[in-house]
């Protein structure tokens, strides 16, 4: 059993898919590690480190690979070298890349999108939106307080009295909810806002105000499952009347909200920047899937004509790269766990476990997962005979079971 720790060939991407600690750990399970030369480096972890742990160090080490542990899908050319058969855990970003799929499908790997993890209380150790998005919070409240250049707290000196910066959050999920706590441990004065009833205790138990429009649609608009229904045009106009003229009292936003496989909902206009106070900054953590804010543009720092600062940092968990890893590392450790056999110290992958099905990608040369159905198409070659109908049945796992719990 070769688990391979590839660099990452993504310049922007500092995080590594393994630290020394999973090394040691896999190690135990009978496992032979090998990482590729640099691969921690963007996360603090030397080479020796890894050695310590009892990795080899090794050029183009995938070609061999049983498992590859990766941060983000591998490319077309990286994929071509992993051998068939292969298990490839990463964050697969596959909604709108149907053609990365067919790619992967082609190469005969078995890949397990780490981010269509169920929300159910077994997989809460593997669960990597969770672990990432909190870091985003917290990183997002100390990028915003770097960029507005006054303290956040208030401050009583004998020069005269510092006030304390107002923040809104925008969308309470767990990145949000992380944002609230460091900016009320930091000082500020803080409110927050979602469309979900339940978060609103979530916030005030942190010593944030909540800001919403809290009429009867609102009262009912989660789901048994915790998510959000859609609302009303009715009811946006009155919330989005609402956020505006509390936006103009406001020193720091924070915009937090991501739909799974759809662009990001727009939360401030451009008319809220423009109503904003100079030097007041707004934080886009949604800039990568179209941004929450208008005028927010992927890896820049906008300034409009008021001076007020759109941040659209990407990759932000990545801007805490060592933590990052280290809990990354530790999702994808938990779920490999339930593919090895700990008496015969074999890869023995559960195909039919709730979490593998879930998550399961591509296998045996098809796109199996239901949700990308379009990308099954692209990648299966014409087939020589009809396969018996039992058999693709079987190559076919049953929808993800719908998550337990709210972001």
């Amino acid at each position: 059993m070769r688990i391979v720790i590839p660099k990452e060939t993504d310049p922007t991407e500092a995080r590594v898919g393994g630290t020394p600690d999973t090394v040691k750990r896999l190690k135990a399970l009978g496992a032979d590690l090998v990482v590729e030369p640099g691969a921690g480096l963007g996360s603090g972890i030397i080479d020796s480190d890894f050695e310590a742990a009892g990795a080899t160090i090794a050029a183009n080490a995938v070609a061999d690979a049983d498992v590859v542990l990766k941060v983000r899908r591998p490319s077309s050319a990286e994929v071509k070298g992993y051998k068939a058969g292969a298990l490839v855990l990463a964050t697969m970003d596959p909604f709108g890349n149907e053609a990365a799929l067919a790619d992967m499908a082609k190469a005969g790997v078995s890949a397990f999108a780490m981010e269509l993890m169920p929300r159910i209380t077994r997989a809460q150790v593997m669960d990597v939106l969770s672990s990432q998005a909190n870091l985003a919070g917290y990183r997002a409240v100390i990028d915003a307080s770097a960029e507005f250049g006054r303290a956040l707290p208030m401050m009583m000196t004998a020069a005269g009295t510092v006030p304390a910066a107002k923040i809104f959050i925008m969308g309470a999920g767990v990145a949000g909810l992380q944002a609230v706590a460091t900016a009320r441990r930091l000082g500020a004065v803080v409110t927050a806002t979602d469309v979900r009833p339940a978060s609103k205790e979530q916030v005030e138990s942190l010593g944030a105000k909540f800001v919403a429009v809290m009429d009867d649609e609102f009262k009912q608009a989660e789901t048994a499952a915790g998510y959000a229904k859609p609302m009303s045009a009715e009811y946006q106009a009155k919330q989005a009347a609402l956020v505006a003229e509390h936006i103009t009292k406001q020193d720091i936003v924070i915009t937090t909200a991501l739909i799974p496989g759809r662009a990001a909902p727009r939360l401030v206009t451009s008319a809220m920047v423009a109503s904003m106070k100079a030097g007041s900054v707004i934080i886009d953590l949604a800039v990568e899937r179209g941004g929450n804010v208008e005028g927010a543009k992927p890896g820049e720092i906008v300034a409009n004509a008021n001076g007020v600062k759109i941040v659209g940092h990407l990759n932000v968990p990545g801007r805490l790269a060592a933590t990052a890893s280290s809990l990354y590392a530790k999702n994808l450790f938990a779920f490999l766990e339930i593919m090895i056999d700990k008496s015969t110290k074999a890869l023995s992958v559960p195909w039919d476990d709730e979490l593998v099905k879930a998550t399961l990608l591509t296998r045996d040369g098809q796109v199996v997962h239901p949700s990308f159905a379009g990308a099954a198409a692209v990648a299966s070659p014409a087939p020589t005979a009809t396969p018996p109908a039992a058999e693709v049945v079987a190559s076919k796992p049953k929808p993800a079971p719908k998550k337990s719990t709210k972001a």
